[in-house]
């Protein structure tokens, strides 16, 4: 099984078990973090949309780090215009540990209580 997730604008395609390269995340290493799934797809059959609304990849945070240094030369022929510029583009690594949806939260017995209480 794998799933298609969302983040910074971006698209990524991951099943369990996979390390991630995604957008920096202001999360530390070894935090838990979830993103919203837009895709999954199995044996049987792929789901989309509405389907998928409850559905998260919850991975855990490996380590931060930098891409590989790419050189941006802006040149204008017989002009003597060169702009030399160098970027190194940040990221997360991320290892994905689940794909699935969240369980259901149970009402809260303190508000039954209350209400109870109210009524007396």
């Amino acid at each position: 099984m794998y799933a298609i997730f969302e983040n910074g604008s971006k698209q990524y395609r991951a099943s369990v078990g996979d390390v991630v390269k995604v957008e920096k995340l202001d999360a530390a290493v070894g935090a838990t973090v979830e993103f919203p799934v837009i895709l999954t797809a199995d044996e049987a059959e792929i789901r989309t949309g509405a389907e998928v609304s409850n559905v998260k990849v919850v991975a855990e945070v490996v380590c931060h780090g930098k891409e590989k240094k790419i050189i941006v030369f802006k040149y204008k022929a017989k002009k003597n215009e060169r702009k030399k510029q160098g970027h190194r583009q940040p990221y997360t690594q991320i290892k994905v540990t689940a794909i699935g949806a969240q369980p259901a939260k149970k009402p809260a017995r303190a508000k039954k209580a209350a209400a109870e209480v109210a009524a007396e």
